[in-house]
């Protein structure tokens, strides 16, 4: 009776001891997490840039005599001007747009020139637009007093959209120079994560890394050939229609698309200002062909996601698609590993053999 009194209590505290451990344990994770939060975004973009460019890396490499440090420096300045460069051309340009237009506001220089009458042609808002148009043409500050209120309230709402895209344009730039310092560190890197899934599943950890990394730069692959190809489509069209500054706005529909923003965000204003100078005709063909474009990624991504990976192309897309829509453009690429992961754990336990 004693004997079986000490081994409840034996087991009573070794049970005690594993919980508080485990508790201990589980809350300095917790802990780590909040701490970490604010540089989760960018390490996690720094990661998956990092995954996506080392073959590029290891090529340049190989060119500048096996100088790992130079090559991920100059792949990391390529990165930040690619995107920087555009960005302070674009936004120079609109301030001194917007500096001039409210200059000659003020000053009452600033002329509409009148509708042509095909614009009444329009589909569905020809006439509303017509009559605008009509308005500004006549009287723009009297147009400009009607419409005040709506001008006011766009006004915080533009500002935060602006803030929001600096924000986003800072995060990026910050994971490339991660990306970089981790492309110095790749093997030790890999052999952390396989340690890891050795950890979590047994044997087949090393698979699941490769596996992973496969899944990332496919979906890398896939996004950077997508935002390509509407790119190149999408500067016919600039240069085309003759637009202003093609090469710029091409130079920020790569960028959007990259970033897995809507290409329309820059493309519908552009066609409308097209509308304000070209025939009708060019016009609405431009307008066809743009929109067309601005949303091919919806039939391009099926076709081009999860080349090269050792899992069905519908799971990385479902896991791409859910992903994004949960989390974001990361949750594009955090999506399509969970779910090709998940589908190979799922084939391994209904294959005995894999078990």
């Amino acid at each position: 009776m004693d004997n079986e009194k000490k081994t409840d209590e034996t087991f009573m505290q070794r049970a005690v001891g594993a919980s508080l451990r485990i508790s201990f344990i589980a809350l300095l994770f917790v802990m780590s997490f909040w701490i970490l939060k604010p540089f989760l975004a960018p390490v996690l973009w720094g990661i998956i840039f990092a995954v996506g460019i080392y073959p590029l890396h290891q090529k340049m490499s190989k060119w500048f005599g096996h100088k790992e440090k130079l090559a991920a420096t100059m792949i990391t300045v390529i990165g930040i001007t690619i995107i920087v460069v555009p960005i302070v051309l674009f936004a120079s340009s609109t301030v001194e747009s917007v500096s001039y237009t409210v200059e000659s506001i003020q000053d009452g220089s600033l002329k509409v020139s009148p509708p042509q009458e095909s614009v009444k042609e329009w589909p569905l808002i020809g006439d509303k637009v017509h009559a605008l148009w009509t308005d500004a043409a006549n009287n723009l500050t009297n147009l400009l007093k009607k419409f005040e209120p709506q001008l006011r309230t766009m006004i915080p709402k533009l500002t935060s959209a602006v803030a929001g895209l600096a924000g986003s344009v800072l995060m990026f730039i910050i994971s490339l120079v991660i990306a970089g310092t981790l492309l110095l560190f790749a093997e030790p890197g890999k052999i952390l994560a396989n340690k890891i899934f050795r950890t979590l599943v047994g044997e087949n950890g090393n698979n699941f890394t490769e596996l992973s990394i496969a899944t990332v730069r496919s979906v890398v692959q896939g996004v950077i050939g997508i935002a390509a190809i509407q790119t190149v489509f999408l500067s016919i069209g600039f240069f085309m229609i003759d637009l202003p500054a093609a090469g710029v706005f091409s130079i920020v529909v790569l960028i959007l698309a990259i970033v897995q923003l809507p290409p329309t965000i820059i493309v519908l204003p552009l066609i409308i200002y097209v509308f304000s100078y070209a025939g009708t005709t060019p016009a609405i063909v431009f307008a066809v062909w743009s929109i067309f474009w601005s949303i091919a990624d919806t039939f391009l991504k099926p076709l081009m996601l999860g080349k090269g990976v050792d899992v069905p192309m519908l799971v990385i897309l479902l896991g791409a698609i859910g992903g994004m829509i949960l989390g974001g453009p990361v949750g594009l690429f955090v999506g399509s590993v969970v779910l090709a992961l998940s589908y190979k754990i799922l084939m391994a336990m209904l294959d005995s053999s894999e078990v």
